[in-house]
């Protein structure tokens, strides 16, 4: 898809977006959408960007993949047993691009009935009103915008002092390639991308080993959601290394040497056949020519935006990664349509109160709002109610006890003010959560919404009921009147 005659011939547009990820791409078919002229830049062949081409959608095709497996190992507890699985790996891969392409295609399709000039290629600013379009098939010119909309994303970081270009050395958009299944992968990073890309390895035959410098897994997130993921993933991994570090990795013939350093001991080498850094990631905001406008920029280069996402420059605005944690497509997508209507001229602004975060990992674990930490950290009265999935019906018939649906509650007034949820479809859950939370919901309210039954949904209903000691399934003693 490349309509670069069209945008060429006019050489100007009243809004170029350059990034066509979930928020690039959703701010342009919003502005489109709300009457303005739109052209959008990015080196994919179509809209999508890195969730859609090398992220959020092909991991997760094949976590549902690991997730299958997984199940069909668990069947023999329920009688049902089935023989060693014949993985394909060719097929798989096959199988995980077409989910991609028919995502994409679809975008592409959008795009063209919004009349979206979209351009395949990269930007560079002239000034606040003026970049430089340099297509992938060559023939570069000048577009003249009234507004830009910075949405470049971000990319994985490096560990410090380590540089090399093997091809054993994977990110995780290499990962997600599946060029080969190692016998031995170690993971450095016990983040989310580290653990749901060793969960795929690990169900494919992988013996999958995580480095953490830390002294638990998903750092910085609640600890009781986290306990049963980690129980979980000691089970399918092979080793899991807290409070250790990675020293220095060196190519060998046979695998990749790595130094690692447990806190306070001697480092250790051993070898391994491939290596996944999965530390982080860092914004794309370099290369832009950001510097020949009034866009600022922080110490770790995020852009730096205000409620309506407008940067320090009044003509140009930034969302998704560039412009800020928490990382996540979502959030991204939700900034673009902010940013879209500030530029129509509604009185619009970025406040959420919630904004989701997913681990699909196996129990899968998500949580929205204020945390439990948070709670403690600002010296804010709260309840905490936990209601266990080992008293959920339908968790039982699932054979997945292990979840946990948490409430953190105001004190005074009842309402929600967070939810976590751990266990088997966590990520579909929290949404319940999140309206709670943006509509200042109380205890009350969820107390006495029915829900079906037997579903996964009436924990949130039993957690709420819990504040009040009136749980059916789970005794607590009355606290409340």
């Amino acid at each position: 898809m490349n309509n670069r005659n069209e945008t060429s011939e006019r050489k100007s547009t009243q809004l170029a977006v350059i990034g066509a990820g979930p928020g690039g791409y959703a701010a342009a078919f919003l502005a489109a959408d709300l009457g303005l002229t739109v052209t959008l830049i990015d080196t994919e062949p179509d809209p999508g960007g890195v969730c859609l081409f090398r992220g959020c959608i092909p991991s997760k095709a094949l976590l549902h993949v690991a997730r299958l497996l997984a199940e069909a190992r668990a069947a023999a507890e329920w009688g049902i047993r089935f023989g060693e699985p014949d993985i394909d790996l060719a097929a798989l891969r096959k199988w995980k691009e077409g989910v991609v392409g028919q995502l994409t295609g679809g975008l592409g399709q959008l795009a063209r009935q919004r009349k979206v000039d979209f351009i395949r290629g990269r930007a560079h600013f002239r000034n606040a009103r003026q970049l430089r379009i340099s297509p992938v098939e060559g023939g570069a010119f000048d577009l003249s915008c009234e507004h830009v909309i910075v949405a470049t994303g971000s990319r994985p970081s490096r560990i410090p002092g380590i540089e090399t270009d093997s091809r054993r050395i994977l990110d995780s958009s290499r990962a997600l390639e599946l060029e080969k299944i190692p016998d031995t992968l170690l993971v450095v990073g016990g983040g989310y991308i580290g653990l749901e890309m060793g969960t795929v390895y690990a169900a494919l035959g992988s013996r999958v080993t995580v480095v953490e410098m830390m002294d638990g897994l998903l750092p910085g997130v609640d600890r009781d959601l986290v306990k049963p993921v980690q129980k979980s993933l000691a089970e399918r991994f092979d080793r899991i290394l807290l409070r250790a570090r990675v020293e220095n990795m060196a190519e060998k013939r046979d695998g990749i040497e790595v130094t690692m350093r447990p806190e306070g001991d001697d480092a250790v080498t051993e070898r391994f056949d491939a290596v996944l850094v999965a530390i982080g990631r860092r914004p794309n905001s370099a290369d832009l020519g950001l510097e020949n406008t009034g866009v600022k920029t922080d110490e770790r280069g995020f852009i730096q935006v205000n409620p309506q996402r407008r940067t320090h420059d009044p003509a140009i605005y930034a969302i998704g990664d560039v412009a800020g944690e928490p990382m996540l497509a979502h959030k991204a997508t939700h900034e673009g349509r902010v940013a879209a209507e500030a530029i129509a001229g509604h009185k619009t602004a970025f406040e959420p109160r919630a904004i989701p975060a997913v681990v699909f990992t196996d129990p899968e674990l998500a949580w929205c709002g204020l945390t439990e930490n948070e709670a403690r950290e600002q010296d804010r009265p709260v309840e905490i109610v936990r209601f266990p999935w080992a008293a959920s019906g339908r968790a039982l018939t699932m054979g997945r006890p292990d979840g946990l649906t948490k409430l953190i509650i105001d004190s005074d007034t009842e309402r929600i003010l967070g939810m976590g949820v751990v266990g088997a479809g966590a990520g579909e859950l929290i949404a319940e959560g999140v309206l709670a939370v943006e509509m200042a919901a109380l205890a009350t309210d969820l107390k006495l919404s029915i829900h079906p039954h037997p579903t996964l949904s009436e924990t949130v209903m039993e957690a709420a009921e819990m504040l009040f000691g009136q749980s059916t399934h789970v005794y607590r003693p009355q606290r409340r009147r």
